[in-house]
């Protein structure tokens, strides 16, 4: 007891050393609560040194079952600070070799609280509904989480950014997306949280903080669709309606086990959405079945040709750029699937995927340059040195950058042709949220998703498993206006 007397004091003090000192060292330690377990010590002490401190409480009640002489459960019943009950089971053991804190430590926990009403990591803006259907139709029954930069009347475009939200006026009218969908007989569920401008593919947003991943317990969500893959992951919401400029769709679904579809450039209505980067953001949804991915391609999608089969290709260079976890998933997906090795590579891939960063950094500007100038403050870190390196472009530096998106683009058409390019969603599974996502993630997996983005072409991104369990995705690339052929080719197979 006088351990544990120990532990809960450090605990509201945040004291990480004395905490990390009472729980047992070594990789078979487990910590669970609502995201998860966290297994072993040195993900659970970097888990609570970036926390930032537990909730205050008190202890309401305290049970202890004597399991031997050197083991014990406690389990105690809190009342929080903030309001609500909450719960925590301990296993206890002692070791004569352990010093300190007579040789107790804990070796298995886990934390209860109540669930705020509103999860602000993934709202903004949340109703039963917030915007009723408009009629009845073929998502009769669906609900909708709105990425925070599409316009829903009679509510702001924030962005993920506070100080743009302050100075935005209410929408008189829904985006055309958000229009369709409700005519179609869905519901919006809410407004649901971007990374600042949509300019990150991380999902960790330094005012609202990291939404949650179900998927893969205290990993980061994959941004900047985030909000919206969250809410479907966790239920919230059935169709997660984002934006695909450089990767904000595929890398989600591939973070958290997702069906997701970035349209061919310009093939559904962007009226009423934010811009990032004009000449390649895309409208964009995620799912959690390949079903209900086509049936709101039914609705947004133009009329045109499907069914049509194609041969599926792959290109060794890129499947053999990830992960060695992913790569395996990846390639016993291909294995499955038949599809063949072509014989060709992207030398020039990695000068494409800076100038890819360039022009839409230098749009980026162009689109908001003159609201940020004197307010770069406001960003978070990683989003304000983007900006800051997009607003020093200048007009030479960012049309040599078109220019090669230009030779890249037809050689890219050239290479996909009228067949299916497979390739990783993205180069590894979500790195954990306590270390965040370096920027050489952020380049890696920007190599793979620029592909589609510089070619404005439809891609589709379906969940696969490594072999430790984690989510990760496979990427189905067509030429463009092939978004329904490609959709129909996802429900039909029997992999996924």
């Amino acid at each position: 007891m006088a351990a544990f007397r120990a532990y809960e004091a450090a605990l509201m003090a945040d004291d990480v050393a004395t905490l990390d000192e009472l729980f047992a060292p070594g990789p078979d330690t487990l910590r669970a609560d609502g995201e998860g377990v966290l297994v072993g010590s040195d993900r659970i002490a970097a888990f609570r040194s970036a926390r930032g401190g537990a909730p205050q409480r008190t202890l309401a009640e305290v049970h202890v079952r004597v399991v031997d002489e050197d083991a014990a459960l406690i389990v105690a019943g809190t009342v929080l600070d903030r309001g609500g009950r909450g719960l925590q089971t301990q296993l206890w053991q002692r070791s004569a070799d352990t010093p300190g804190h007579g040789g107790w430590r804990i070796t298995a926990a886990h934390v209860s609280v109540p669930p705020a009403a509103l999860d602000p990591r993934i709202w903004r803006v949340v109703g039963d509904p917030l915007v009723p259907p408009s009629g009845d139709g073929p998502l009769t029954g669906q609900s909708v989480a709105v990425k925070d930069l599409y316009a829903v009347a009679g509510h702001a475009v924030g962005a993920g950014n506070p100080a743009r939200l302050a100075d935005a006026i209410p929408e008189p009218a829904h985006a055309a997306a958000v229009g369709r969908l409700l005519d179609a007989g869905a519901a919006v569920r809410g407004i649901a949280r971007t990374d600042e401008f949509a300019y990150s593919l991380a999902g960790t947003n330094a005012h609202s903080g990291t939404p949650p991943n179900p998927a893969a317990a205290h990993r980061i969500p994959g941004g900047s669709s985030s909000g919206s893959a969250s809410a479907v992951a966790l239920g919230h919401a059935t169709i997660g309606l984002g934006t695909d400029t450089g990767g904000s769709i595929r890398v989600p679904a591939a973070y958290q086990g997702l069906y997701g579809i970035r349209t061919t450039h310009g093939a559904v209505d962007r009226t009423g959405l934010l811009p990032l980067a004009a000449d390649f953001d895309t409208v964009g949804w995620l799912t959690r079945s390949p079903a209900l991915l086509a049936a709101v391609g039914d609705v947004l999608l133009p009329p045109g040709s499907s069914g049509s089969s194609a041969e599926l290709v792959f290109l060794r260079d890129l499947v053999d750029s990830a992960e060695p976890d992913v790569r395996t998933a990846v390639r016993g997906w291909l294995a499955d699937a038949g599809a063949a090795e072509l014989d060709a590579s992207l030398p020039d891939l990695d000068r494409w995927r800076a100038a890819f960063q360039t022009w839409q950094g230098f749009q980026a500007w162009q689109a908001h340059g003159a609201w940020l100038t004197d307010r770069l403050d406001v960003l978070g870190p990683d989003v304000r040195s983007r900006f800051e390196t997009a607003a020093a472009i200048d007009g030479d530096t960012a049309a040599r950058a078109r220019a090669l998106l230009d030779t890249a683009r037809s050689q890219v058409l050239e290479l996909v042709g009228d067949r299916v390019l497979v390739l990783p969603s993205a180069p590894s599974v979500a790195p954990l949220a306590a270390t965040g996502a370096p920027p050489e993630v952020r380049n890696a997996t920007m190599r793979l998703t620029c592909l589609a983005a510089l070619t404005g072409l439809p891609a589709v991104s379906l969940p696969v498993r490594t072999a430790e369990g984690l989510p990760a995705g496979v990427c189905l690339v067509a030429a463009p206006g092939r978004d329904r052929a490609l959709l129909e080719m996802v429900q039909d197979d029997t992999r996924t």
